[in-house]
C-alpha cells in the first residue's frame, strides 16, 4: 500500500527530497506522512477545507512541480490559506470547523482510516500550511507513492 508525503519546502530542496522518496529513502525532516491516500485525496481534503472556511471552491487542484518528478505536486496558494486557516476559523455555532472537515473527509469512499486519525492528519496538515513562508519562499508539496 502506497503513502503520501505532505512537507514545507523550496522548490529546490522539495525536489531533492522527492528524488530520495523516488528512490524509496526516507529524507529527514519534518513531514506528514499518511497511509493509503494519494494525491487524489489530497485534493479532496482542499476542497472540504475551502468550503468550510468559505474560500470558494476555485484553485484547489494539485500542480505538477517539475518534469523530473511525476510523484511531486505542489499545493496552489488558494488551498494552502484554506488549510491554514482550519487551525483559527471562527465558526458561529458550538462546532468545531476542523472536526468537521476531518470528519467528512473520513467519510469520502475507501478511505483507509475513521475520524479520529483523520483529525490527526488534517490537525497537521492545517500546521504545515500556516508555516508556509513567502519571504523564505516556501511552499507545500504533496509527494504521492
Amino acid at each position: 500500500m502506497g503513502f503520501t508525503e505532505i512537507f514545507v519546502a523550496t522548490h529546490d530542496a522539495a525536489l531533492k527530497r522527492a528524488a530520495v522518496l523516488d528512490a524509496g529513502g526516507s529524507p529527514s525532516g519534518p513531514a506528514l506522512r499518511i497511509p493509503g491516500v494519494s494525491d487524489f485525496e489530497i485534493e479532496q481534503l482542499g476542497d472540504l477545507a475551502g468550503a468550510a472556511v468559505h474560500a470558494g471552491g476555485e484553485g484547489y487542484e494539485l500542480a505538477m512541480v517539475d518534469v523530473s518528478s511525476d510523484s511531486l505536486l505542489g499545493v496552489p496558494p488558494a488551498m494552502v490559506r484554506a488549510l491554514a486557516d482550519l487551525l483559527s476559523y471562527e465558526t458561529e455555532g458550538e462546532g468545531n470547523v476542523l472536526d468537521d472537515v476531518a470528519e467528512k473527509w473520513a467519510a469520502q469512499d475507501d478511505m483507509p482510516f475513521g475520524a479520529a486519525d483523520a483529525r490527526n492528519y488534517v490537525q497537521q496538515l492545517a500546521e504545515l500550511a500556516g508555516g508556509i513562508d513567502d519571504t523564505e519562499r516556501t511552499g507545500l508539496y504533496v509527494w504521492s507513492s
